[in-house]
């Protein structure tokens, strides 16, 4: 007999209601004295659970109380606290995300999880921090099931506490907020209420993370996408907010930064929206651009599994374009860059090999391998350009010779090579064309005649004649590619209104005969307007024409001589003087102040002089400063400074329409021009209009050398302005002189120190002040003393902001003019030369869009050099090394065949290919060396083939020759002093023995001794210089301390998440290579691990464990003893020399590798990685799992683990071989959802009862290889697809078509992993084989796993030619058309009636065979859930179009419609009235609610379906199905799964019958749901659910209950008692009473003597004994 606690326990008993062991019931004695007074209540207890299912073990109190969110508007949004050991405590916020959060929200039943805030966003605790690193799967039903740390277990502060925002949280009421113009509350233009008025929101800055606030606020959960640029539609009212930037843990929009209420420089076509998640768009809108210019531009960023990742760029053009700019409402496609032309993006790479016809409605249409798939990194991101991006990609177009992007000469990309655009024809138009395309806004001018010099290349387009409408200038007419009757004079060029040249060009002529006559417009506020003619005359005309370039004014005609113009009138009452240099410049009325009417727009008509000058100025820093030049029989040449003075230079800056003179230059300040000196002796008055018109020599007649060559700087000019310095060393140091009143003045000394001095050297951009010298220290001025007392504060942004005294007034001499050395270094410098030993030499850095880069040695030489030197100022150039001699960078390589001419003020004016555009990797770094690097002893001395300019093998330069030195007693302190005379520190070795490779010049240097202290090597003892007794086998090397390589880093692990693990690679000749696993083992891994300070070899991996390598494999046949130094040191082929391929790279794992035991799998036996025997590391030894339970969902997590896709199969028996090690582990059990295998529940480690017969193997997706890699598909489009052979007696074969149906390619397809047969065709559509012919008469019933499987002939016996070799169509193959698919009249997209899309047109599916298996593969097709039903009879209304589909018939295992078997398309004998239809579930979720419960927890289980909710059949309802509605309602476990309408009857139909769950869900609908209708079962069969949180209310009703059961036992005692007294009357009676409550009684005493028992007084023992048995 079981003692009684474990027969109460037995009976589901509290340890709590227990009796004290010892105390049969009834006991008397003393230590049982009370038992009976709890005996009843056992009882009761026990009848209770008998009739309920609860389970007394359970307590009534869930785990929810032991968790707790405080400090937030409700008891739903907080800080999360945990209770542990009788106290409170947080949780820290490391790894904290939804996931978690969902749990936490869902086990205080708060409904789902809008956020997971961190940094203490609800305050900061006071008490413990119980958990760190918590890591939830989401599926937990409480927070303390998911992993973390042991609790209190962290390195956290109260700072990192974690907090929950749930959606049943007391959201503040949006109140003054909502989304109009969308197609519902959640989706559309963002308005906020302010002062009683309703406005939108600027689009400036608008991002996801605004979004989301606004979705938060609203209560419509997370936001999609946040559009701009009016996708909703124009406001209408005050735009209220501006600027907006929200950190994204606001609760409403208000608290988020932004401009001031009202204040913005927006207009409506800016106005902000929002898509949230629960507006019912589809996945539609789960795409975005990023980081490109505007939101039609960027970086293509899908959002999948709520995280957006990007696509990869293989198959990605035009097509896919499409799609995307089609989707976003973004226009067309202009451009489908790749190679991460926006940027590389940091998250997941969700798409890949995207394959779009151009027609779908959404990228998520096309067809791609499956989410997450793919073989890319992020430098293969996929780009678009969209039509209404503002900004396209330029693409093979590009503007040069201009001051920037956005102006100058026109060059086109034909053929890889640039070259020119013929200005004939060249009109506004085509340079409307030109600026839409680079984004450069509109056009402001289209000059030819070489405006902006002359190209060199071919001229590739001629006779251009644009609409105005193409998207990109090649769509424009024009004569063929390269033909042309043009020269370079003849280039045309473009002014557009974004290039930053000064208001004055912003003017045209419109309506006229030439672009040098017509009315007159200006363009002002980014609209052009015209000019009324009140006033008009030839002074305003001329202004005009000259500004134009137009010649001289002929006429200035009124009255809308050429047209009334419709825009806005700009200018009224206009009055030049006639010299001004633009328009603008005269006076006139404010902007848009007029009395006018279009009748009286001004107009003009010019000389039409050729619009181009022919003059120009060239290597200034912009094209209003720099040398004149002036093109004469069609050649450029120069102007001697002979008598050049500020009227000539006035002359030329009026006429290039570059303001006024600045300045004047003499002596080729702007470096010597090199063709004819056109000009001499120039005399202008001033009043000229062209440099042409000045009194001068004639043409080419003149004294002079280019060392005269004369310059300008005008106005217009943002180098300089009016300030310069003159008798110094450079235009960044001298005397301090300043323009005013058109004179060159001196600046006095008095009070001048270095804040002044840093004004001028900031104004003339010439870095940092290095002094502030007086006492006319650059020698004394002649002209006026214009300034004194200048006193600057340093911030100015020019000296004439500075005080001081009026112009001209002080007491000085030019003794005390003042001085500026400048550094000569811009602050902001965008060259820089690194990592050499002073700032004139190292490698060439570029700094470009906010991020430095490198530029490729490619093409690299003394002139390019010469040009960084110059820039720099640092003298001349003396070397221009390559191959990365002052170290690699790290940065992207910015410019790559740079080719200057030498005369560039700049790198960046150099050609080159675009930025970003190379084929080079940093070993081919670009340096420069130049005069002024202060270090030329380092040029007799370097280190080469090492991986930086401070290690390597030593060379010396001697007799212009370099040659290397001999090992003979070469040691540490030698190399000391080559690391200090190269500047690298100290030495760290002196390796020997050629370790950086053999020289192959002289021999130099010999038994080299140092006392350690010489300056440079040739200073040290030694042999004569060539004299030696060596070999290059002894060439020495060098390691400094500063080579920031150290000699440990000559080898390295790549391919996996730690520098500590990966596949083996070294680096030989300047060049990454790999190492053959031929004897690879531990100890060569130890040598690994030890040399790059990983702690202790885990394994040594081979067969190319951490993939292929593709450069050299240099080592072979590696043999360590383990204690070497380095693997260099190790036995080894030499370098190069190897038997192997890539195949066989090794690998290595060190303990240093922070990759966790977890990590530690692989298959083997297999030709792919990521198929074969399943083997497990542990005790640093491999081990391999039985098959026991071996499924799919245990191999689902191997393949996730190993990165190889999914889970193809999972064979057991050792199908891979049979291992020979430990069997790790047995009953593996896992769900599919862990991480790793070692997560899964499973025997302990090592304890089995297998043998290796029962090896676990797995093939994943990735493997490329099919589970039974004895038969093939070949001659197809894909390996899914082609002529069926079978391999036999290690020969393939084919397969006779005789009986060969769809049910036999069916086992085709599901062996090869590729889905389901589409078709099975014979007589050898693909192809007739050429071996033998195996199978004939093949019969399947379509459940074998393998066609060897089927009934057929025997292997070889057939009557058949290869004629009728026999073919398969799978679903897995491209061949296999997926046809779109839509529910239509439905109440929402996910129920309706089914409609295909073939050949462009829209059909319906007849009803015939049509049920819940077709129903649901419709509805996992539109990823709405599970099926509800499947509607006959046009349930959903009667379409008017063709029919497509009959007889379907799906296994609903398929994944498209298209993919079950029906009739040919189109075939049917059905009619209108047959339509089939579809009711799915939605996003995958029924909506429940427990009703007439106690609590929100307990009750009839109801789902809602047509906006009406019905009951659940309790037919096959059980606990599994309860667990799932607790877990999938917030509340915690099942506790019973009461039927028989335990909860009343519900009023309502009732839909759902036949539920049937695995208890592994989280959702109702992902249960198997076999029928949904009203009227399945009757009233009283309604289920019900009680869960684990049902709580105090629960306990009353279980209180009433016991009540009334007790009044019914007393009650029923009573009568007993009552029976009893007439026992004592009646013997038979207390006979059997004796048979009830002692069976042991022999029968022969029942009524005989011993009449004394019958009167025998009741005891305790013997009554309790009698209630037993009546109970």
């Amino acid at each position: 007999m079981l003692p009684h606690k474990v027969c109460a326990l037995k009976m589901g008993f509290s340890r709590h209601l227990l009796l004290p062991v010892g105390c049969p019931l009834g006991r008397t004695s003393a230590p049982c004295v009370g038992a009976k007074n709890i005996r009843i209540s056992i009882l009761l207890a026990w009848l209770w659970v008998s009739m309920t299912g609860i389970s007394m073990a359970d307590s009534v109190t869930s785990e929810v109380a032991q968790l707790r969110l405080v400090n937030g508007p409700s008891n739903c949004s907080g800080r999360v606290e945990v209770f542990h050991n009788e106290q409170w405590g947080t949780v820290c916020d490391d790894n904290w995300d939804l996931m978690e959060a969902r749990v936490v929200c869902r086990q205080l039943g708060c409904g789902t999880a809008l956020s997971a805030p961190r940094v203490s966003h609800f305050g900061q605790g006071t008490g413990h921090i119980w958990l760190h690193e918590v890591n939830c799967t989401g599926t937990e039903a409480a927070l303390s099931q998911c992993r973390a740390k042991p609790w209190g277990e962290h390195k956290c502060n109260h700072v990192e506490d974690a907090s929950v925002v749930c959606a049943d949280s007391v959201i503040p009421d949006p109140g003054p907020l909502q989304l109009v113009n969308g197609p519902n509350r959640c989706a559309g233009r963002i308005e906020v209420l302010h002062n009683h008025q309703w406005g939108t929101v600027c689009d400036d800055g608008w991002d996801l993370t605004d979004a989301g606030v606004v979705c938060r606020q609203l209560g419509c959960g997370t936001a999609v996408s946040a559009p701009g640029a009016a996708l909703f539609g124009r406001g209408s009212d005050t735009i209220w907010l501006d600027d907006v930037n929200c950190t994204g843990t606001e609760a409403v929009l208000f608290e988020c930064k932004a401009r001031l209420w009202g204040k913005s420089n927006c207009h409506h076509g800016e106005d902000a929206g929002v898509v949230c998640s629960d507006s019912g768009i589809s996945n539609v809108t789960q795409i975005r651009l990023v980081n490109g210019p505007s939101r039609c531009a960027g970086r293509v960023e899908v959002l999948h599994n709520e995280q957006w990742g990007t696509v990869c760029d293989d198959n990605w053009d035009l097509t896919e374009a499409r799609v995307v700019c089609r989707q976003l409402g973004c226009g067309t496609a202009l451009s489908a860059p790749r190679v991460s032309h926006f940027g590389p993006g940091t998250g997941l790479i969700w798409l890949h090999e995207v394959n779009c016809t151009g027609t779908e409605a959404a990228l998520s249409q096309c067809r791609v391998k499956p989410w997450g798939e793919h073989k890319c990194n992020h430098v293969e991101d996929a780009s678009v350009v969209c039509a209404d991006s503002a900004i396209p990609d330029p693409g093979s177009l590009r503007l040069v010779g201009g001051p920037g992007p956005c102006a100058g000469r026109v060059e086109v990309l034909h053929d890889h090579q640039w070259g020119t655009v013929c200005d004939d024809s060249w009109d506004l138009t085509d340079a409307g064309v030109v600026c839409r395309q680079l984004g450069c806004g509109t056009a402001v001018s289209a000059p030819g005649s070489a405006l902006f010099g002359r190209g060199s290349d071919t001229i590739w387009l001629d006779d251009v004649n644009c609409t105005g409408t193409e998207a990109v200038l090649s769509e424009c007419k024009a004569q063929l590619w390269g033909k042309s009757n043009c020269h370079h004079g003849e280039d045309a060029g473009v002014v557009c209104s974004d290039s930053g040249i000064p208001q004055a060009a912003q003017l045209r002529l419109v309506n006229g005969s030439s672009r040098c006559a017509g009315r007159v417009e200006v363009l002002h506020d980014q609209h052009w307007g015209a000019i009324c003619d009140g006033g008009w005359d030839l002074k305003d005309a001329r202004v005009v024409c000259r500004q134009l370039g137009c010649g001289t004014a002929l006429s200035a005609p009124h009255g809308a001589h050429f047209g009334q113009g419709t825009d806005r009138i700009w200018l009224a009452e206009v009055n030049c003087t006639g010299t001004e240099a633009a328009l603008t410049e005269c006076r006139a009325r404010p902007w848009g102040d007029h009395n006018c009417t279009h009748r009286e727009d001004a107009s003009v008509e010019c000389s039409a002089i050729p619009e181009q000058p022919t003059v120009r100025l060239m290597d200034g820093s912009s094209r209003c400063a720099g040398r004149v030049e002036v093109l004469h029989k069609q050649q450029w040449g120069t102007v001697c400074d002979d008598n050049w003075d500020l009227r000539d230079a006035g002359v030329v800056c009026r006429q290039l329409g570059c303001g006024t003179v600045s300045s004047v230059t003499r002596v080729a300040q702007f470096g010597q021009g090199s063709g004819p000196i056109w000009l001499d002796d120039v005399e202008c008055t001033g009043t000229e209009d062209a440099l042409s018109e000045c009194r001068a020599k004639p043409w080419g007649t003149h004294n002079c050398g280019h060392g005269e060559d004369a310059g300008v700087v005008c106005s217009g000019s943002p180098a300089l302005l009016a300030l310069r310095l003159v008798n110094g060393s450079s235009r960044c140091a001298g005397r301090v002189e300043v323009l005013h009143d058109q004179q060159w003045g001196t600046v006095c000394a008095g009070g001048w120190d270095l804040h002044d001095a840093r004004v001028v050297c900031r104004e003339l951009s010439c870095g940092t002040a290095l002094s502030a010298l007086g006492q006319a220290h650059f020698g004394q001025g002649t002209d006026h003393i214009w300034l004194d007392e200048v006193n600057c504060t340093g911030k100015e942004t020019s000296l004439f902001e500075c005080r001081a005294r009026p112009w001209g007034t002080h007491n000085c001499t030019h003794g005390e003019d003042a001085g500026v050395v400048c550094s000569a270094i811009p602050e902001q410098a965008t060259i820089r030369l690194v990592n050499g030993p002073s700032r004139c030499s190292g490698r060439v850095e570029l700094l470009h869009k906010q991020q430095w880069g490198t530029v490729c040695d490619d093409n690299w030489d003394i002139t390019d050099a010469g040009v960084v030197c110059r820039e720099l100022g640092c003298g001349m150039a003396s070397s221009a090394p390559g191959t990365a001699r002052f170290g690699r960078g790290s940065g992207p390589i910015w410019l790559d065949d740079v080719a200057c001419r030498g005369t560039e003020a700049a790198l960046s004016e150099c050609r080159s290919r675009p930025w970003g555009t190379n084929n080079c990797n940093h070993g081919e770094d670009a340096s420069v060396v130049c005069s002024d690097s202060a270090l030329p002893e380092v040029a007799t001395i370097r280190l080469v083939n090492g991986p930086s300019r401070c290690s390597g093998r030593v060379e010396l330069l001697h007799k212009q020759q370099w040659g290397t030195v001999c090992d003979d007693n070469w040691d540490v302190t030698d190399a000391g002093v080559v690391c200090r005379q190269l500047g690298c520190g100290t030495a760290s070795s002196a390796p020997g023995a050629a370790r950086f490779g053999q020289g192959s010049g002289p021999i130099w240097l010999d038994d080299v001794e140092c006392r350690g202290t010489e300056a440079a090597l040739s200073e040290c003892r030694s042999r004569p210089w060539g004299t030696n007794n060596c070999n290059h086998g002894e060439d020495a090397g060098v390691v400094c301390s500063d080579s920031n390589i150290p000699a440990q880093t000559m080898i390295r692990l790549v391919n996996s998440p730690s520098r500590c693990a990966g596949r083996v690679e070294v680096l030989h000749n300047l060049q990454w290579g790999t190492v053959c696993d031929d004897n690879w083992d531990l100890a060569d891994a130890r040598v690994v691990c030890r040399q790059l300070g990983c702690g202790t070899a885990l394994s040594a991996s081979g067969a190319a464990r951490f993939g292929r390598g593709s450069d050299p494999i240099w080592l072979d046949d590696v043999q360590c003893t383990g204690t070497e130094a380095a693997l260099s040191d190790c036995r080894a082929r030499p370098w190069g020399n190897s038997n192997c391929n890539h195949g066989e790279d090794a690998g290595v794992v060190c303990s240093d590798s922070n990759i966790p035991e977890q990590t530690m799998i692989r298959l083997v036996n297999s030709p792919s990685r990521c198929a074969g025997r399943v083997e497990v590391l542990h005790n640093l030894q491999w081990g391999t799992v039985c098959d026991d339970n071996w499924d799919l969902a245990d191999a689902r997590v191997v393949c996730r683990q190993l990165g190889c896709g999914t889970a193809s199969s999972a064979p057991g028996a050792a199908r891979f071989g049979r291992g020979s090690d430990p069997i790790w582990l047995d009953d593996v059990q896992c769900t599919g959802i862990e991480d790793a295998l070692s997560d899964c529940r499973a025997k302990p480690w090592g304890n089995n009862n297998c043998n290796h017969g029962e090896d676990a193997g797995v093939v994943c997706s990735d493997a490329d290889i099919s589970e039974h890699a004895t038969i093939r598909l070949v001659n197809g489009s894909s390996h899914c697809t082609g002529r069926v052979e079978v391999f036999h007696n290690e020969q393939w074969g084919t397969v006779c078509h005789d009986n060969w149906d769809i049910s036999d390619a069916g086992v085709v397809c599901r062996q090869l992993g590729c889905g389901t047969a589409i078709s099975a065709p014979g007589r050898a559509q693909f192809g007739r084989g050429s071996d033998r012919i195996w199978l004939d008469d093949v019969q399947c019933t379509g459940t074998e796993d393998d066609l060897t499987e089927c009934r057929a002939a025997s292997w070889g016996i057939h009557n058949c030619h290869h004629g009728e070799d026999a073919g398969v169509v799978c679903s897995g193959s491209r061949d296999a058309e997926v046809a779109p698919l839509r529910l239509v009249n439905g109440p929402n997209r996910c129920a309706g009636r089914v409609e295909v899309l073939r050949d462009q047109e829209w059909g319906t599916v007849c009803h015939d065979n049509w049920g819940l298996s077709e129903a649901n593969v419709v509805c996992r097709q539109l990823a709405c859930g599970t099926a509800l039903s499947a509607p006959h009879g046009a349930h959903f209304g009667q379409a008017s179009h063709r029919m497509w589909l009959d007889d379907v018939h799906c296994t609903g295992t398929e994944a498209a419609l298209s993919e079950c078997r029906a009739r040919p398309w189109g075939h049917h004998n059905c009619d209108r009235g047959e339509d089939a239809g579809v009711v799915c579930s939605g996003h995958g979720q029924l909506r429940l609610q427990l009703a007439s419960g106690p609590n929100p927890c307990s009750g009839r289980v109801e789902v809602l379906f047509n906006d009406t909710w019905g009951t659940v059949c309790d037919a096959g309802w059980g606990l599994p199905e309860a667990g799932v509605v607790c877990k999938q309602m917030g509340c915690g476990v099942a506790l019973s799964a009461p039927g028989m309408a335990q909860f009343g009857h519900g009023d309502t139909d009732m839909w759902l019958a036949g539920v049937s769950c695995t208890g592994k869900e989280s959702l109702l609908a992902e249960c198997q749901l076999t029928r949904l209708g009203s009227r399945l079962c009757g009233h009283g069969s309604e289920a019900g659910v009680v869960c684990g949180q049902a709580g105090p209310g629960l306990l009353y009703t279980m209180l009433l209950s016991l009540a009334a059961i007790a009044v019914l036992i007393c009650g029923v005692l009573l009568y007993w008692r009552m029976r009893r007294e007439r026992a004592t009357r009646s013997p038979l009676g207390h006979v059997l009473l004796e048979e009830l409550g002692a069976q042991e009684t022999p029968p022969q005493f029942q009524g005989m003597a011993k009449p004394e028992s019958a009167e025998e007084p009741d005891n305790e023992i013997t009554r309790l004994m009698r209630e037993d048995a009546v109970l």
